[in-house]
């Protein structure tokens, strides 16, 4: 049974833009800051800013849990010591750990802890164990079916969480080396420079190369559960997590309202077949790099992994336009330069910065006092937008 009154959606987000791309949907976030993180190139938020955005975080209504989940090596622990210390001044509701080290420090300053994929709980002995060295939550294995899950949470006391949308890794649990092999940028310490996502052929010791069903061999699907949203729910999951703390705010926008509107519709009783296909056509529509169900129906074979598609299947597209620079909140409009692209009336067109996420219509642009139904690349114009915006925001057209 479900330990909690309902499940909750759970979005990874990485500065303030992303945070206002998805609050309006979800019911929590995790993050992390610039240091003991799988995501090193998250570098928004500092220990020296943790404080504000975990009340940012919370004037919207919305859970803060921060990831401390990357290997921490002997000369790391100072800064386990320093981020359980932030966390408890800034009020975390949730500190997202493996590492023993971890756990016990956040235990000891009174943390909650939620034990990371990273783990690779697969049984209900294990989240046990894990219980009575004080987790609240378990993050299950990726690897396992939903039978199993099912199991698991029917032995076990503590709440669980499983991922429902984003990015699979090839390696179990994400406990690849092949970033380190190549490159010496380890996956377990945040720096994977995803070499499963580039083009790889296959070379036979005669020197012939095997014919394959495309060059990228080894990237995996995306994880897509918005059709199983009721089977997750009779399972008792206690949290639906979505991944994609380095994907856009678009990304997050889009796969937050979606979720939101299936788990409703699932709580409400009534989850309309005809809205699915909706669902998965809006979640198509921004980065993917095609869907699969990964291991909650049984082991992926080859209609698990994408070697046709490059990093995004994706049919709709984004091309850098300009920057703000300027914006006047009486006018509500904004001074923007088309550095690489014009745009013209009608465009959909989305403003990001890393507090900034707007996406609108253009309704309104002037030159020189004159209005303008279309205005061309070298142009500074002005430009009506829907809400705030900050010097420097990038302007990206929407195809």
């Amino acid at each position: 049974m479900r330990k909690s009154p309902k499940p909750e959606l759970l979005l990874g987000i990485r500065n303030l833009a992303e945070l206002e791309a998805c609050y309006r949907y979800a019911d929590a976030v995790y993050f992390s800051t610039d240091r003991l993180s799988l995501r090193a190139k998250a570098k928004d938020i500092t220990l020296e800013k943790l404080d504000y955005f975990v009340f940012e975080v919370k004037a919207r209504g919305l859970k803060a849990y921060l990831a401390v989940n990357s290997t921490v090596n002997e000369d790391r622990l100072g800064d386990v010591s320093d981020i359980v210390s932030a966390s408890a001044k800034a009020g975390v509701d949730a500190v997202i750990a493996w590492d023993p080290a971890v756990i016990l420090k956040a235990r000891k300053a009174g943390l909650r802890v939620h034990i990371s994929t990273q783990a690779n709980v697969t049984n209900h002995e294990a989240a046990e164990f894990y219980r009575i060295l004080g987790a609240e939550r378990i993050v299950l294995s990726r690897e396992l079916s939903l039978d199993e899950i099912s199991k698991i949470i029917r032995q076990t006391e503590v709440e669980i969480e499983t991922f429902v949308h984003g990015a699979m890794c090839m390696a179990v649990s994400g406990r690849c080396h092949l970033s380190a092999h190549i490159l010496g940028k380890s996956g377990n310490c945040g720096e994977c420079t995803q070499p499963c996502r580039w083009k790889w052929q296959l070379h036979g010791e005669n020197g012939i190369v095997a014919e394959s069903l495309g060059k990228y061999l080894l990237s995996a699907k995306d994880l897509c559960m918005i059709e199983h949203i009721p089977e997750l729910f009779q399972a008792g999951i206690d949290s639906f997590k979505v991944e994609g703390r380095l994907r856009d705010p678009a990304y997050l926008e889009a796969v937050s309202r979606c979720y939101r509107a299936a788990i409703d519709a699932c709580e409400e009783g009534n989850f309309p077949s005809e809205k699915v296909e909706t669902w998965k056509h809006e979640l198509a529509s921004v980065y993917n790099r095609g869907f699969s169900t990964g291991f909650y129906f049984g082991t992926p074979g080859l209609d698990g992994f994408s070697p046709e598609n490059d990093m995004n299947a994706s049919e709709k597209k984004r091309r850098a336009a300009g920057v703000i620079e300027n914006y006047y909140q009486k006018q509500h409009s904004a001074a923007v330069r088309l550095l690489e692209e014009g745009i013209t009336i009608g465009d959909i067109i989305v403003i990001e910065g890393s507090k900034t996420y707007l996406r609108q219509q253009v309704s309104s642009m002037k030159k020189g006092g004159k209005d303008l139904l279309r205005a061309e690349k070298g142009d500074e114009v002005g430009l009506a937008v829907d809400g705030i915006v900050r010097k420097n925001d990038r302007v990206f057209i929407i195809d």
